[in-house]
């Protein structure tokens, strides 16, 4: 279960899902009125249409307004931008169903409800915020269902590609140390409550949310728990909305509005009222630290689990309903997870009970971490479906602790290794575009 991904210095959420989950923000965005749809282009005799353009135009403009971007400056230009992603998309798409590529209703179970908690709401409440922005709950699991594809894809096409020498490790971490000299080279942990403003809202509703986005500056200022205060307020939960932190990022991964809020102000300290296009920001500065690899102090978790490989006499589902069944019989005091792992799961930790150790983030795929990071010590995770199987997952304990020699090397391998990974697949990607017959009708408007 190793992963080429080093989640802790990952800049956001991340599983195939993540494009879907900005849509999902506590202000939904009314549908637009929109032109009658036609095809905008013709990929391998495959149609996209325009409202498949303007419905991802929409997506990532909130993304862009949730996290305090300014909106793109040219809509012509934005829209064919948009277009070419969801052709090479298109592209990718078919060679994966060529290849084979299918995604259980299991996994895209998973993701739906994955999407649900990382925005804090019910399934119920996702599924009538999707609906309410004119996606239908069955596309809504299709959108899933292809990104996951892309994924799986990815992860058996490339995954061969990331192979790193000990010697590429050595060059990374003398690097790092170099970066972490420059007084330039700083990373902040930032927490931030948004006040939302409706779109085309007028000027008396403006101020209204201004004042109280006045409000709670002055609350946060006064010394109250800005994660409580954040609890109030839940509009930005794309960039940490409920006043939680979002990790230690440098600075040119960050919004620059975030950043001027808290220039000169020390950690600990509440920044300047700022405005972005989805409302008014009130920013909390935690930790201000140069980006020192080696310093890190990072999340650590022991964990134990319990792996069924689907394969010709079990599928994804039945090993669902199997892992299902043994969390009951453990809550229930009816089994041992240790003695269930012993007689049931099909890797190397079996012999001793399902017992992974002790892990740092990035150590596992995105899906099982992520899946991990949700509980609290004690606690069993709903059946994981990853690539190497579905997995049943307690976390046992969970500490803060400084990488070791070791253990440092291991996450610079990760980084080096997702690198590869993603050059050899923008290569790949950039190829199969390349081959696609491409029909260009009417331009998306």
């Amino acid at each position: 279960m190793m992963n080429s991904r080093a989640n802790a210095f990952r800049t956001a959420f991340v599983l195939a899902c993540g494009l879907l989950a900005m849509a999902c923000s506590a202000q939904p965005i009314p549908p637009t009125s929109q032109p009658a749809d036609h095809i905008v282009a013709v990929v391998n005799a495959e149609p996209i249409t325009n409202g498949e353009v303007r419905a991802r135009m929409a997506r990532y403009v909130d993304e862009m307004q949730q996290r305090g971007q300014p909106p793109p400056p040219s809509r012509d230009v934005f829209a064919r931008q948009v277009l070419e992603r969801l052709i090479s998309e298109k592209a990718q798409l078919q060679v994966a169903r060529e290849n084979g590529v299918k995604i259980d209703d299991a996994l895209v179970n998973q993701a739906e409800d994955q999407v649900a908690r990382s925005n804090q709401l019910p399934l119920a409440e996702l599924r009538r915020r999707m609906q309410a922005q004119g996606m239908s709950v069955a596309q809504f699991r299709e959108d899933l269902r292809e990104q996951l594809m892309l994924q799986r894809l990815r992860e058996h096409e490339f995954e061969s590609k990331g192979k790193v020498t000990e010697f590429e490790i050595d060059q990374f971490l003398a690097e790092q140390e170099a970066q972490a000299k420059d007084p330039n080279n700083i990373e902040l942990n930032l927490a931030h409550i948004l006040i939302a403003v409706p779109e085309n809202a007028s000027e008396a509703e403006v101020a209204q949310q201004q004042a109280k986005a006045q409000r709670v500056l002055e609350r946060a200022r006064a010394g109250e728990d800005f994660a409580k205060l954040g609890q109030e307020f839940p509009d930005g939960r794309p960039f940490g909305g409920t006043g939680t932190p979002v990790g230690a990022r440098p600075v040119d991964r960050l919004p620059p509005l975030f950043v001027q809020a808290v220039q000169n102000v020390p950690e600990g300290g509440i920044g300047t009222m700022v405005r972005s296009a989805a409302g008014f920001h009130i920013v909390k500065l935690l930790e201000r630290k140069h980006g020192s690899l080696a310093e890190t102090t990072v999340t650590q978790n022991h964990s134990r689990h319990i792996l069924l490989r689907p394969g010709p006499n079990l599928t994804e589902s039945e090993a669902v309903q199997r892992l299902a069944d043994f969390k009951r019989r453990v809550l229930a005091g009816q089994a041992d997870f240790a003695q269930l792992a012993r007689d049931y799961s099909q890797d190397t930790t079996a012999k001793a009970g399902g017992d992974l150790g002790w892990s740092s983030p990035g150590m596992f795929v995105p899906e099982f971490e992520d899946a991990m990071n949700a509980l609290t010590p004690g606690q069993i995770a709903n059946p994981v479906i990853t690539r190497y199987g579905v997995h049943l997952l307690q976390l046992l304990e969970r500490r803060q602790q400084k990488l070791t020699p070791l253990e440092l090397r291991e996450v610079a391998r990760n980084m080096l290794h997702d690198r590869k990974v993603e050059e050899a697949y923008v290569s790949w990607a950039e190829e199969v575009r390349g081959r696609a017959y491409v029909d260009y009708r009417d331009p998306p408007r």
